[in-house]
């Protein structure tokens, strides 16, 4: 019933919602925790009987558990680490007559993997899981345990022994402190068979004599702080490529023309086709096509104003022509001719301006 308690007490506080994704890492770290520790009972074997040997459980409650450690994290999920350990219990059994407590204190290596369950699987919560394994040696001491009720045996001293351990825990960022993270782990720690607590006296006929335990199994649920030392916040995502605006078609073509002349030039038919062509790609519900002249005539007089109002006509007829043969409807076309006014180019009277003599094409 404690180990099943326990067990549901730390699933419980690994499942705690925190505000941030605990960090994969990088470089240097200490580690400190504590917690319950839970021993099986033991079966002790005791040479002391005149029958031969004898056997005796022994009984354990509750206990206590801290440690510290120094580790390095890869970046990928590894970490490697050197630890030192401390376990506290106490020993009891009313039946059996049980009663005092051991200790053990010594150190691990240990072999640990974040897992980065947003890396991995797409889950995006605030934990980062870990498991590892570790090897080490572990020093146990025993001073005036009593084991038994009929033959009460009083054992004292210290051995030590191999010893190994499995890891299981989460890691939690402490939102505020970079590189800080809070962990809750069970670890089941082993001793191997035949693990010798130490020499013992005995009440009654028996006397001293030697004895030893099977293999010793601890559990414990522990809370504690990490801190990561290298815990600059990774660098900004690249600023996204700014793509520039593709180029705006014209909206506004001039196609120009000979002095007293109507007819398109080649190159003028290849700004009336640009013109048609950009009609297809830009929003356009009408194109207006205006003709000019400069304010020069080939009948001088008031005569001429009225020739140059017809011949600015003539050459916007000319480019509404050509529009059509390029693919433009004759009815999204609107022309105008305005003779001599809106120069281009300001001029004296009398003046032939090549820039004058034109024909705006005005897309809408």
């Amino acid at each position: 019933m404690r180990l099943r308690a326990a067990l549901l007490a730390t699933s419980l506080l690994a499942a705690t919602p925190f505000a941030a994704k605990a960090t994969t890492i990088t470089g240097p770290y200490v580690d400190i925790g504590g917690g319950y520790n839970l021993t099986q009972t033991q079966h002790g074997h005791f040479a002391d009987t005149e029958d031969g040997p004898g056997r005796e459980k022994l009984g354990h409650r509750h206990g206590w558990t801290g440690f510290g450690a120094f580790g390095w994290g890869f970046g990928n999920g590894l970490r490697a680490e050197i630890e030192g350990d401390y376990n506290w219990s106490e020993i009891y059994s009313k039946t059996r007559g049980d009663k005092g407590s051991d200790r053990s204190y010594g150190g691990f290596i240990n072999v640990l993997y974040d897992i980065d369950l947003k890396r991995l699987f797409n889950i995006d919560v605030p934990v980062t899981p870990f498991v590892g394994v570790g090897a080490g040696y572990l020093w146990q001491n025993a001073h005036d345990v009593t084991v038994g009720n009929n033959a009460a045996r009083s054992l004292s001293g210290t051995k030590g022994g191999f010893a190994y351990q499995g890891i299981v825990g989460a890691a939690y960022d402490i939102p505020g402190v970079p590189g800080l993270q809070m962990t809750t782990e069970y670890r089941m720690i082993g001793q191997p068979s035949s693990f010798t607590m130490g020499n013992y006296t005995a009440s009654g006929p028996e006397g001293t004599g030697h004895a030893s335990f099977d293999h010793r199994f601890n559990h414990q649920f522990i809370v504690g702080v990490r801190y990561a030392f290298n815990n600059a916040p990774p660098p900004p995502p690249p600023a996204p490529a700014v793509v520039p605006p593709a180029p705006t078609a014209a909206r506004t073509y001039l196609v120009f023309f000979d002095w007293d002349g109507a007819a398109l030039t080649g190159r003028s038919r290849e700004i009336v086709a640009e013109a048609a062509q950009a009609s297809t790609h830009v929003q356009t519900t009408r194109i207006e096509v205006n003709g000019y002249t400069d304010n020069t005539a080939a009948h001088p007089g008031p005569r001429g104003e009225k020739y140059n109002l017809g011949l600015s006509m003539r050459r916007a007829d000319s480019v509404k022509a050509e529009l059509i043969r390029d693919g433009v409807p004759a009815n999204a076309i609107d022309i105008h001719g305005y003779g001599e006014a809106h120069p281009l180019v300001p001029t004296g009277p009398d003046t032939r301006e090549p820039q004058n003599r034109r024909v705006e094409i005005i897309l809408h």
